[in-house]
């Protein structure tokens, strides 16, 4: 199991502890994971995430002890790269956009991952990411007692509300989150425009 001492690793690896050809691994495990999880949901078997990534049944409980440890290190690498961008993001709006879109481009991944907020590493990679949020929230000209766990929990709502009807109006969560971007910052935004 991954520890939070060994936050900035990254969850796909313990890189400085690992052969070189063992991250290979358990880039290929986590990538054939994650696209298997896309595609068929949380019950996908060990067995087919073993077959897609080329290796054997073992070799995945090698690296992850457990399937839920496996879904988390998945999670754990979209929370490190929303805790990136919080931190690169030039405004509280930008990552907001940035962050909505992220949970939107990977729906399916959201729906699996919801089982895995119970996992200690991913608490702490929350955690991460409502300290970042909170450091754009303080630079922000937001309304009175927002705070950054406020924002994420604000961005996935909107995720979640735009997601029943993605297949239809794939771009329908800029226009909530423009709605609520309206509401939380003291100067008022209009809908955010598409990503490039």
């Amino acid at each position: 199991m991954r520890t939070v001492a060994a936050k900035r690793t990254g969850w796909s690896g313990y890189a400085g502890h690992m052969r070189a050809d063992a991250v290979r691994t358990r880039k290929q495990l986590l990538d054939a994971a994650a696209e298997l999880f896309a595609e068929g949901g949380a019950e996908v078997s060990v067995a087919e995430i073993a077959e897609r990534a080329g290796i054997g049944k073992g070799t995945v409980f090698r690296h992850f002890a457990t399937k839920e440890d496996l879904i988390a290190a998945i999670v754990g690498d979209l929370l490190d790269d929303l805790v990136d961008a919080a931190e690169k993001r030039g405004s509280l709006r930008e990552f907001m956009v940035y962050g909505v879109g992220r949970l939107a481009d990977n729906r399916a991944l959201c729906d699996v991952a919801s089982g895995s907020v119970r996992h200690p590493d991913v608490q702490a990679g929350v955690e991460r990411l409502n300290e970042a949020a909170q450091r754009l929230v303080d630079r922000a000209e937001t309304r009175e007692g927002v705070t950054g766990r406020d924002v994420v929990l604000l961005m996935t709502g909107v995720h979640q509300a735009a997601a029943p009807l993605r297949d239809a109006e794939p771009e329908l969560w800029r226009r909530y989150l423009g709605f609520l971007l309206d509401g939380l910052l003291d100067t008022g935004s209009s809908a955010p425009h598409s990503r490039t």
